[in-house]
């Protein structure tokens, strides 16, 4: 683990502050607009009241800050921790790797498996609005009413896709889908670089599962090269085996 010293905690704490107040200016700006124009568009929604339509603004815009942040916080704390940087460089490779051997279709599912909460968070808007379009038609509600109601549609609907979602992915954890797979790769040990070969990888379920895999890996392939350099000083160190000493020539008899 990593000790930061006051000057970096400091540097995090100024970046994370950074992208949380443009995320919150940003945010705010966009529910601004979205309040304004519906204030012009729907009459019901002139009829809220001034302290709600404010909310509404403040939520956007706190909403939007607090994302910004956290990933600002992630993004500087990745790009100044080496460790964490190459993790995700590694992950990075892993992952056009995959790409690779993919069709459109399965690009589109994980996609959307990966960025569930944000379409879900999407789905809800949208369904939000749709349903405002519907129950405005009725005439026979006031406007916190039609609020209601709109409401609780789009919460019904985003209920229902996100047991959807929970239900795809139980049934993908029961098959054991889309933990390993087998990709074809080029053979590093082919100088031409035109032979393939097969290789399994594993899809982590959160960033760092096979960190330990890797670091095994590693340590493996340390103990190899030690036990290699060992070997070749003991071979260099026996001694080379001399010849045999020449017999002495036997001594002529004394006449």
């Amino acid at each position: 683990m990593k000790v930061l010293t006051k000057e970096e905690e400091q540097a995090h704490y100024n970046a994370t502050i950074k992208g949380g107040a443009i995320g919150g200016v940003i945010g705010t700006s966009i529910g601004a607009l979205g309040v304004v124009a519906a204030s012009r568009r729907f009459h019901s929604f002139r009829a809220l009241t001034i302290p709600f339509r404010a909310f509404l603004v403040a939520s956007t815009g706190t909403f939007v800050s607090v994302i910004a942040a956290d990933r600002a916080s992630a993004a500087y704390d990745i790009e100044h921790t080496p460790e964490k940087k190459a993790q995700v460089e590694r992950e990075r490779d892993r992952e056009a790797l995959r790409e690779a051997n993919k069709s459109a279709f399965q690009r589109t599912k994980e996609w959307a498996a990966g960025n569930r909460y944000p379409l879900l968070f999407g789905f809800w808007v949208a369904s939000m609005a749709g349903s405002w379009v519907l129950v405005n038609r009725n005439p026979y509600l006031s406007g916190s009413q039609k609020l209601v109601q709109a409401r609780m549609y789009a919460q019904g609907g985003t209920l229902a896709a996100l047991l959807t979602s929970f239900a795809l992915e139980g049934a993908d954890a029961a098959n054991g889908e889309g933990r390993w797979e087998t990709i074809k790769v080029l053979d590093p040990n082919d100088p031409e670089h035109k032979h393939l070969i097969e290789k399994k990888i594993h899809h982590e379920r959160y960033a760092g599962e096979d960190q330990w895999r890797e670091m095994v890996e590693a340590e493996e392939e340390r103990i190899k090269e030690r036990d290699a350099k060992v070997k070749a000083k003991m071979e260099e160190s026996k001694p080379a085996k001399s010849a045999k000493p020449a017999k002495p020539a036997k001594k002529e008899a004394e006449s």
